[in-house]
C-alpha cells in the first residue's frame, strides 16, 4: 500500500509538470531522460511547432549598362590642363597684386611669359595652315587688305553696285526733301544730281517750304506727301516705286555718294511697309 501510494505520487508530480504545474522541471527525471524546460512544459502537449518559414534571400541584381545608354565621354587631358593653366595664372597674379614683393611678381610674369609663347606659337601654326588652305584665310574673304587686291576689289564691287543700280532705277525713283534756306540741303543737292546722272536714277525734289535750290529748278511744292511720310528733318531722301506706291526712308543729313548706293541697295532688296498716302505723291 505505501508502495502504491508513491508510485501515485510520483505520476501526479509528473502529470503536473506534463500539464503546466509548477515545480522544478530541470530536477525531474523519467527513464533517464532529462526533463523539460520550464518555458516548454508550461505549454502542456502543444509543444510542437511548425518551422519558422524564411523567404529565400534573392541575389544582388547585377546592374549592367545597357547598350543605348549614352556614357559620357572622359573629359580630355588638355582641357584639364588648361584649366589647371588658367586657375594658376589667376592665382599668381592676385597673390603678385596683394603682395607685390620681387619673388611673387617674378614668379607671374615668368608664367605669363610661358603663356605667350605658347599663344605665339598657336598663332604660329595657325597662319600656316591658312595659307595652305584658302578656304581658311581671312585674307581671301571679304575686303582685302592688300593695296593691289583692294584696287581690284573695288572695281568689281563698283561695276556690280552700277549694275544694281541701273536695275533699281527702271522701276524706283529718288524723292530729295529740302527746303530754300537751308545749307545742307544746297550742299547735299549737287551729289544727288551727280548720282542720278552717274547711275541712271530719276530725281524728284520737293520743297518742303516753297523755296528754290540751283541744281533743281524744276522742283515740286508739298501736297501732303511731307506729312505723309512724317518727314521732320531735312534734307531727306526717299526710295519710291511708283508701280505700287511704296517709299521707303534712304537717310537724313548730307550723305555721300557710297552711302546712298549702300542705303539704296538695301532699302530695295525686300519689300518693306508702305508710306502712307504715297500714291498722291504722284498726282499734279
Amino acid at each position: 500500500m505505501k508502495r502504491l501510494l508513491s508510485l501515485c505520487a510520483l505520476l501526479f508530480v509528473a502529470a503536473g509538470y506534463a500539464f503546466g504545474g509548477e515545480g522544478d522541471a530541470a530536477t525531474v527525471t523519467r527513464g533517464g531522460l532529462p526533463a523539460l524546460e520550464e518555458g516548454i512544459s508550461r505549454r502542456g502537449w502543444h509543444f510542437y511547432d511548425d518551422p519558422l518559414f524564411e523567404s529565400p534571400v534573392k541575389p544582388p541584381r547585377e546592374v549592367r549598362n545597357s547598350p543605348n545608354r549614352k556614357t559620357e565621354p572622359a573629359p580630355r587631358p588638355e582641357l584639364e590642363q588648361f584649366r589647371q593653366l588658367q586657375r594658376e595664372v589667376e592665382e599668381v597674379r592676385a597673390i603678385a597684386i596683394i603682395r607685390p614683393t620681387e619673388e611673387n611678381v617674378r614668379r607671374y610674369m615668368e608664367l605669363e611669359s610661358r603663356v605667350v609663347r605658347n599663344a605665339s606659337r598657336f598663332a604660329d601654326l595657325a597662319q600656316r595652315i591658312a595659307w595652305a588652305n584658302p578656304e581658311l584665310d581671312p585674307s581671301t574673304q571679304g575686303r582685302p587688305v592688300n593695296a593691289s587686291a583692294l584696287e581690284a576689289y573695288e572695281h568689281d564691287q563698283s561695276k556690280q553696285r552700277a549694275k544694281a543700280l541701273a536695275a533699281i532705277g527702271q522701276e524706283h525713283v529718288l524723292i530729295f526733301f529740302f527746303r530754300g534756306d537751308c545749307g545742307y540741303c544746297h550742299k547735299m543737292a549737287p551729289v544727288l544730281q551727280e548720282f542720278g546722272q552717274r547711275y541712271g536714277v530719276q530725281l524728284v525734289a520737293v520743297s518742303v517750304d516753297g523755296g528754290s535750290i540751283p541744281a533743281f529748278p524744276q522742283a515740286r511744292r508739298d501736297n501732303g506727301i511731307v506729312r505723309a511720310l512724317n518727314v521732320s528733318q531735312v534734307p531727306a531722301v526717299f526710295v519710291a516705286r511708283p508701280l505700287d506706291g511704296r517709299i521707303v526712308p534712304v537717310g537724313f543729313g548730307v550723305l555721300s555718294e557710297a552711302q546712298l548706293v549702300e542705303r539704296i541697295i538695301a532699302q530695295t532688296a525686300e519689300p518693306r511697309n508702305r508710306g502712307s498716302n504715297a500714291s498722291a505723291f504722284w498726282t499734279r
